[in-house]
């Protein structure tokens, strides 16, 4: 039998770049993902952007960032900077 109670879900976890600070306590974050394409094998680049809460404003334009999966903040805004 094992025990459940104990578990924490974890949300998950990216690395990008800031790509907008002008928003207030909050950062655009740009992900780049490296997929190889499933019929023609070639490897590719895919990029999404991910708005984060930056409680201290303290992150800027060109800045390397880790991002966590939270509950949703607003209705855009899903992700919290760690680092």
């Amino acid at each position: 039998m094992t025990d459940t109670t104990n578990k924490k879900i974890e949300g998950k976890i990216f690395k990008g770049k800031v790509v907008s600070d002008k928003m207030n306590k909050t950062v655009v974050v740009e992900v780049a993902t490296f997929k190889q394409h499933a019929k023609y094998g070639k490897f590719q680049t895919k990029h999404k952007k991910f708005k984060a809460h930056d409680e201290t404003n303290a992150y800027k334009v060109g800045d390397t960032v880790t991002i966590k999966e939270v509950k949703p903040m607003s209705k855009d805004k899903h992700f919290v900077v760690i680092s």
